[in-house]
């Protein structure tokens, strides 16, 4: 899951394997027709969105290069893809955005929109490369330089990450400046600068309900670790006031919980929240934990998710099928690899800790030297992955 910005501002089976699991489940359906509907994204006749999106659609099939029309779709699609967890909204958006991307010069618009896709499905160089090519055109673009921060510090490139910050002193509100850089602070030794910075921010009555989101989702997580626990449930709250459902939120809070041992507040979080695999597999944890019998069921749905998942060829979700591998089927062989494919790809201290979890259980201390060598050199707070470093150095394997 990637982190939420404010865009467009402005125990059987429990020792089963992998592929073990993944045959339960029956083979998934391929239909022989391209022109076949599988299924429809569904909204609430009620949702006003809804009644944008139909109105775009139709301007859109009525003039296929309306490109207001369509940049303002596919910036609906991929909001609602935030909300609901479904990837199929992306792919909506890509479908939209297509006439203008296979333009020699695609125009700014697009290509933003394109690099959000990237970004959301993690092919971060490409969507870097969108935004440079945004950035050349319109070097004033705060949207494209927020974007471009965000994906930087996901690659732990912060350095690089606080320049394209900075460069929204002049194009942006303070706010979103001081979130920008207190995104990277608080994972880079600055815990306690981020968190006086932003509380100051979150007082804002001028905040939008995405930004205030996500200045509070920045305090919680940066309370969670420093280990102010009873702070971060508090930021967590103030998130969820907001009354946007957000799948970045959902998951970070569902980490909380469980680390918590507050399984029922799991359950009663994520229970109709199953479309996500990432608040899926939270939710199986939670279950698991409880020994409730929809666990195995959940188990199986993962299972096949991964499996299919695999066959695509796409590694969008591989930290949490690591986790899935390591805490659900027990198998550290298994998902220290998949551990380490995806420090690769994005290292974020949720990365961090799945990589030290899974050396740590699979004895394998050199597996674990990456993490700690970025823990020291960016000066990480958290506890969490400090203790989880201890165990690993004071254990004779």
């Amino acid at each position: 899951m990637i982190r939420p910005r404010p865009f467009m501002m402005l125990i059987l089976l429990g020792w089963f394997t992998l592929s073990q699991v993944g045959a339960l489940c029956s083979e998934p359906y391929r239909p022989t027709d391209d022109a076949q509907v599988l299924e429809r994204l569904t909204f609430k006749a009620s949702d006003p969105v809804a009644r944008e999106i139909e109105i775009l659609r139709a301007n859109v099939r009525r003039n296929s290069r309306n490109l207001d029309s369509a940049v303002r779709l596919a910036t609906l699609y991929i909001e609602q893809g935030r909300s609901e967890g479904d990837p199929r909204f992306l792919g909506q958006a890509q479908a939209v955005l297509t006439p203008w991307l296979n333009e020699p010069t695609p125009p700014p618009a697009a290509l933003l929109l394109r690099a959000t896709i990237g970004q959301n499905v993690h092919e971060f160089n490409e969507a870097l490369a969108d935004l440079d090519q945004v950035l050349a055109v319109q070097p004033t673009n705060a949207q494209a330089w927020l974007t471009k921060a965000s994906v930087l510090q996901v690659q732990a490139r912060y350095d690089e990450a606080r320049r394209a910050c900075r460069r929204l002193t002049r194009l942006a509100a303070s706010h979103v400046l001081l979130g920008c850089l207190g995104d990277i602070a608080g994972v880079t030794g600055q815990s306690s600068k981020t968190l006086e910075l932003l509380r100051q921010v979150l007082a804002e009555s001028s905040l939008s309900g995405r930004e205030r989101i996500w200045i509070a989702t920045i305090l919680g997580e940066t309370a969670v670790r420093t280990g102010a626990i009873r702070d971060a449930e508090e930021y967590f709250s103030e998130a969820f006031k907001v009354g946007i459902k957000d799948q970045y939120l959902l998951g970070v809070y569902g980490d909380f919980l469980l680390d918590q041992g507050r399984y029922p507040d799991v359950l009663s979080l994520l229970h109709y929240e199953t479309r996500a695999d990432g608040l899926l597999l939270r939710l199986a944890l939670a279950e698991q934990a409880l020994n409730l019998s929809t666990f195995h069921n959940h188990l199986a749905e993962l299972a096949s998710r991964f499996a299919a998942s695999r066959e695509r060829g796409t590694t969008v979700h591989i930290r949490e099928e690591a986790r899935f591998t390591l805490t659900l089927l027990r198998d550290a062989g298994r998902a220290l690899p998949l551990a380490q494919t995806n420090w690769s790809v994005q290292r974020e201290p949720a990365d961090a800790r799945i990589l030290l979890e899974c050396a740590l259980a699979a004895k394998n201390r050199a597996a674990a030297q990456p993490v700690i060598d970025w823990l020291n050199a960016n000066h990480v707070e958290d506890f969490r992955l400090r203790q989880l470093t201890k165990q690993i150095q004071d254990t004779t394997f």
